[in-house]
């Protein structure tokens, strides 16, 4: 018995017909392409943890503009929501 339970002469009959049918060079193609998509993939997972410090690094500490801009936007909106009649759901 081969994997899961596919004899090893079963595999071979379907990796002719799978030449067969798509032929060797769209089969060349594809495995270049699924080789190029899983390198571009790998590539931009590292891209993506050796950014990761830096954004973090310019988040944690915010400009003194930034920040008191974002202050008195939130004040703005705590007194409109404070200035706004509750609505009740009763039934």
């Amino acid at each position: 018995m081969g994997i899961g339970g596919i004899s090893m002469w079963q595999l071979i009959i379907l990796l002719v017909i799978v030449v067969l049918v798509f032929g060797t060079k769209r089969l060349r193609n594809m495995g270049g392409d699924l080789g190029a998509a899983i390198k571009g993939f790998k590539k931009g997972m590292s891209d993506d943890k050796d950014e990761e410090p830096q954004q973090l690094g310019d988040e944690a500490t915010p400009s003194p503009q930034n920040q008191a801009q974002a202050d008195a936007e939130f004040r703005e909106k705590e007194e409109e929501l404070a200035d706004k009649p509750r609505s009740s759901n009763a039934s």
